[in-house]
């Protein structure tokens, strides 16, 4: 891994490239092996740390959900030395006490995306990681206890986050279904970013900024563009206020399970991982596979 450049990630859309409040901007891109992430990273640094800021989206929203290049993002940000992300996304409310505005930090996801590669490890190395809590529970505590302290809105710590796939919005009937499943939010982002954080050994947290009622309210607005983008444009200050109060409070040192997420999940024979497997996994193998 080159020097690290920044400790923090951010990954977010429109009003998240960047703060006000850095100094010492730089306009980075990376070519990674899974292709080049979704625009330049803009570097900066926030309450003394270095922080990487990525558009999930590209600027201008040009990439939807699904095509968004998940594995290139995180594998930039990691060869960025990034150890913590925080990713920003516009959810929709499952329950009449989540409102628009609302943030939830949820500690739980629920897969319903089925086009979308989940993994780095596709082939020649088999890696299963543990991901019983999706969500790193340290960082979310950070995360949660800064959005309490700053009492711009209302947050709920905890929750489960159904991730489906899009772009359409959800029917009522699927709306209705998630809602007896227990779920409490809905979005589009949330997978694969988690899971391929996790195994890049990051700890990742989202901030989900409520908009919506999804489609199962009687009587509110069902989801549109338009009311998404108004509701995520209001909540852009608090998300950046969220930032600069939970970067101050990251440990100086990571004593979490993430931070070694792989130390027991690589399955494959060491003895038969060719040299060139070797080196296409090094920022993310290297320390396990040894010489």
């Amino acid at each position: 891994m080159s020097e690290p450049q920044a400790r923090v990630g951010v990954i977010g859309g429109s009003g998240l490239y960047q703060m006000a409040e850095m100094t010492d901007i730089a306009e980075v891109r990376v070519t990674t092996p899974f292709g080049d992430p979704s625009d330049a990273i803009m570097l900066g640094t926030v309450a003394g740390e270095r922080v990487a800021f990525l558009p999930r989206h590209g600027r201008g929203h040009r990439l939807n959900p699904t095509n968004i290049p998940a594995q290139a993002n995180i594998w930039a940000l990691k060869h960025l030395g990034v150890e913590f992300v925080l990713a920003v996304s516009a959810v929709g409310s499952l329950r009449e006490t989540i409102a628009p505005l609302d943030l939830v930090i949820p500690d739980q996801i629920f897969d319903r995306t089925k086009s979308r590669v989940n993994t780095f490890f596709d082939r020649d190395v088999v890696v299963h990681a543990a991901f019983a809590d999706p969500f790193c529970p340290v960082l979310s505590g950070i995360v949660a206890d800064a959005t309490t302290a700053l009492g711009a809105a209302r947050v709920q710590r905890g929750g489960t986050y159904v991730c489906m796939e899009g772009p359409l919005f959800s029917t009522k009937a699927e709306a209705r279904l998630y809602r007896q499943w227990g779920m409490d939010i809905i979005g589009m982002t949330a997978l694969p970013e988690a899971k391929l954080a996790r195994e890049a050994e990051l700890c990742y947290a989202t901030i989900a900024c409520v908009t919506d009622y999804d489609s199962w309210h009687a009587t509110e607005t069902s989801v549109s563009v338009d009311l998404v983008v108004a509701n995520l444009i209001k909540n852009v200050a608090t998300a950046q206020a969220i930032v600069r109060a939970a970067v101050p409070r990251l440990p100086a040192a990571r004593g979490c399970a993430c931070a070694n997420a792989l130390a027991d999940a690589i399955i494959t024979d060491r003895a038969a991982i060719p040299p060139q497997v070797r080196e296409r996994y090094e920022l993310l193998l290297g320390r396990y596979l040894g010489d």
